[in-house]
């Protein structure tokens, strides 16, 4: 098991490594990590079942500018389908949130959703994040442009793409749609439900720091632990032997350099995009303090905080100010959202802003031991452990009483 656990716990800690230039871009990676493991995924579950059944790719028109209705330019946004679960039309409908990277079929073929999908009836959709993969706007990343980048722009496409997905597929006006999401994903289908629960029936996040903060110390406190549990691993020199890895690193100059092109770099980049993000939004800019810090060379939060200025002349504080704004609109660890259902391992840096204790009866939380970022959507294991196992059941049978409950008071 520690080994099965270094496979996650691994890339987590080597993104510390590789991002000591940019620490920022720490959560981009982890996301690009998890749609690796689900694209792989979803691709050995087509092979293994003998059919060339593909999901559908389609794209919806989105307006550039979704708060003002005079601004009449578009972009083209990026989904996936997969309805070969899907009971009716009036089954429920698992929207599957994409963040800060592009989004293939194994999206909807692997991992959450897909893997509820099939007890449920349900069709699954996943949606990519406007400015990533291929659903960049025209005009490239250049400062003009990515003003519209941000959480507030995704969670209005959020809710265009609902509307216009319910008519494309014929959904019923009574059918349930359910957001998923992991890692930042996870907080936009918090947000979602908080801001448009007219829209959206319910909410699994999963590792979701809904929590923006400046200087995410608490990022290493954790990693510390971790790297002294045995039953993880141990240490990092066993981590990286089981991966096949090692570390690597860029220099300011060439991070910075890198970070100024406005030029869109492939589906698979992103990560001028996400530091834009930081830098107006979320901070979430990692630094190790004290004898504690498993990691010396981690650059202090001035130095993080210079490349916001750098890249996108942002001053330091600006960013202060846009994490707290980030803060009082969605409302941190306090977010008073229901029906959103907040699953992290204890094992996750990230878990520490996200919300881990249930905070009402609709409010509930899962904190499962031992499990990495975004642990629970991966595809399930033989070498999966109970905890592992049971969090996944505790979510199939939550979301089972909020459809229950939804039926009824339909009934009535």
């Amino acid at each position: 098991m520690a080994m099965g656990l270094a496979q996650w716990l691994g890339p987590l800690l080597l993104v510390s490594l590789w991002g000591l230039s940019a620490p920022a871009l720490l959560l981009r990676r982890l996301g690009e990590h998890m749609q690796r493991l689900q694209e792989n995924s979803g691709l050995h579950l087509r092979l293994g079942s003998g059919t060339a059944t593909l999901p559908r790719a389609g794209w919806l028109e989105q307006p550039l500018d979704p708060f003002n209705a005079s601004d009449g330019r578009s972009f083209l946004q990026r989904y996936w389908v997969n309805d070969q679960h899907r009971a009716g039309q009036e089954g429920p409908v698992f929207l599957h949130l994409g963040g800060e990277g592009s989004l293939g079929p194994g999206s909807v073929m692997a991992g959450h959703p897909a893997a509820l999908a099939p007890a449920f009836g349900a069709l699954v959709i996943s949606l990519e994040h406007r400015f990533y993969g291929l659903s960049v706007p025209p005009g490239g990343l250049g400062m003009a442009q990515l003003r519209y980048l941000s959480s507030r722009h995704s969670l209005a496409d959020v809710v265009s793409a609902r509307l216009a997905l319910s008519r494309l597929f014929n959904v019923s006006s009574t059918s349930p749609w359910i957001c998923f999401g992991g890692s930042y994903a996870g907080s936009l289908a918090a947000w979602t439900r908080l801001k448009f629960p007219h829209l959206i029936f319910a909410s699994v996040a999963s590792s979701a720091p809904v929590r923006a903060t400046l200087d995410f110390s608490e990022y290493n406190d954790v990693v510390s632990r971790s790297l002294a549990n045995a039953a993880i691993g141990g240490s990092l020199q066993i981590v990286m032997h089981s991966l096949g890895q090692r570390c690597v690193s860029l220099s300011r100059a060439e991070t910075v350099t890198q970070l100024r092109a406005s030029e869109p770099q492939g589906s698979g980049l992103g990560d001028r995009q996400w530091l834009y993000q930081t830098c107006t939004e979320f901070g979430f800019y990692v630094t190790c303090k004290g004898p504690g810090c498993p990691f010396s060379q981690l650059p202090a939060l001035p130095s993080q905080l210079e490349l916001c200025e750098q890249v996108f002349g942002l001053s330091a504080s600006s960013v202060a100010q846009a994490v707290a704004q980030t803060n009082a609109y969605y409302g941190g660890q306090s977010p008073g959202a229901t029906q959103v259902l907040f699953v992290n391992g204890d094992t996750d840096p990230w878990h520490v802003l996200s919300v881990t204790q249930t905070l009402g009866p609709s409010e509930p939380a899962l904190l499962i031991p031992s499990a990495s970022h975004c642990l629970d959507m991966a595809p399930e294991r033989p070498s999966d452990s109970p905890s592992l196992r049971l969090g996944r059941q505790s979510i199939s049978q939550q979301l089972q009483t909020w459809l229950r409950q939804a039926k009824q008071s339909q009934l009535q």
